[in-house]
This record gives structure tokens, C-alpha cells and sequence, in this order.
């Protein structure tokens, strides 16, 4: 077998100590799951843009409390699929309403109540968004130290192997060193995609809690004009 051969990339993971092919293949299991949750965050987040920018033109249009009606029975009739805005939307004024009818409410209290639980589901639906953030945010800290474990191992084990041979040559040494850096390139492969989209998924997570929080505030002031 040739010297090229030797160091094809198949070859030199196939022939990896056993240590070395598991931290290569914790890394692949990690890099596979950050790509899941990247997509999904990429098509869960561009939603919830969408969902609240619909929403946010539909309540500018509000004028009346009957407008405000039909709003909210819209945001119901979506149930399940309801845009998380909507839902915070909704639990204030459900709570409003239940308030409302309850005999000696100052409307202080009420709007307190009000914000109570916006505030409690606008932190359910920020959970939900923020969903395998921190994940990603793991991967892209820690992988380059599990492949930089991984090159160091296999230097250790090339390196004893060594210890056999009368004299080392570059043939003899470079397999060794190319199958342990391998782990630290897998690290980083794992790591890169990772951290690019913490960042990235991070800045649009906190842009859509300031819209939810402003959104919130006009609806609080738009039941404080317009009480039903």
C-alpha cells in the first residue's frame, strides 16, 4: 500500500484507536443533531417573524372594541396553530374579561391581573422559541475540546507505537498524526455550524421578545382606552 493511500481519510479513521473512532463518532452524533436543530429553528423562527408581523398589521388596524373582537376570535379559531403573539394576546384578555365581571375590580387590579398573565405566557412561548439554543450553544464550546481529547489520545497511542520502531521516519509518524488531527477538524466541523447559528438564532430570538413586549404594552393600553 502507498504512502497516499495510507493517508486517504477513510483509511486513517478506520484504522484510528478505538478511543479515538468513539470521540469521532460522538462528534458526528453532535454535529447531525446541531443540523437538525438548526433547520428546525430556521423554519420555527422565520414563522413566528411572519405570524407576528401579520398580526402586528392587523392590530394597527384596530379602531373599535368590535375590531378588537374580531381580532381576538381570529387569533381563537386558530387554536393549536395560533402565533405565539396571539396567544399572548389572548391570555390577557381572557383574564380582563374574567376580571371584569368579577364585582368591586378597580382597574388597577385588573390590569395588573392582565399583565400577570401576558407575562406568564409570553415566558411559556419565549421558552418555546428559545427551544435547543442552548444546545447549539453547547456543541459549539465544547466539540472543539472532545476532538482536541480525541487528537491528543491518538498522538499518545501513535507515539507508543513508536517506541517499537528502531528508528522513525516521516512514514512512520504521519499516519498517527493525521488520524488523531482528524478528531480536532471533526471538532471543529461540529463546532463552527454550531456557534454561527447560536449567534445568529440569538439576535432574532431577542428582536421577536422585543416585539412581543411592545405588542404588549399597546394591547394593555389599547383594554385601558376601550374596556369591554
Amino acid at each position: 500500500m502507498n504512502f497516499t493511500t495510507d493517508l486517504s481519510i477513510i483509511h486513517l479513521i478506520a484504522n484510528a484507536s478505538m478511543t479515538v473512532q468513539l470521540v469521532m463518532l460522538l462528534l458526528l452524533v453532535l454535529s447531525l443533531c446541531s443540523w437538525l436543530f438548526i433547520f428546525q429553528k430556521l423554519f420555527g423562527i422565520r414563522v413566528a417573524k411572519i405570524q407576528t408581523e401579520e398580526f402586528e398589521k392587523a392590530f394597527r388596524n384596530v379602531q373599535t372594541s368590535t375590531d378588537l373582537n374580531a381580532l381576538l376570535q381570529k387569533a381563537a379559531n386558530h387554536g393549536t396553530r395560533a402565533a405565539s403573539i396571539e396567544r399572548i394576546c389572548l391570555s390577557g384578555y381572557r383574564e380582563f374579561a374574567r376580571l371584569r365581571r368579577q364585582p368591586g375590580q378597580s382597574m388597577a387590579s385588573v390590569m395588573d391581573g392582565v399583565r400577570r398573565a401576558m407575562r406568564a405566557t409570553y415566558q411559556r412561548e419565549m421558552d418555546h422559541i428559545e427551544a435547543y439554543l442552548n444546545f447549539l450553544a453547547t456543541v459549539g464550546s465544547v466539540s472543539p475540546y472532545i476532538g482536541l481529547f480525541g487528537t491528543v489520545w491518538g498522538i499518545m497511542h501513535s507515539f507508543r507505537g513508536l517506541a517499537n520502531v528502531g528508528q522513525a521516519t516521516l512514514a512512520n509518524v504521519a499516519p498517527g498524526i493525521a488520524e488523531a488531527l482528524i478528531a480536532t477538524a471533526i471538532g471543529l466541523f461540529a463546532a463552527i455550524p454550531a456557534v454561527v447559528a447560536y449567534n445568529h438564532y440569538a439576535r432574532d430570538v431577542d428582536r421577536l421578545a422585543n416585539r412581543f413586549e411592545s405588542q404588549m404594552e399597546e394591547f394593555q393600553n389599547l383594554l385601558l382606552r376601550a374596556p369591554q
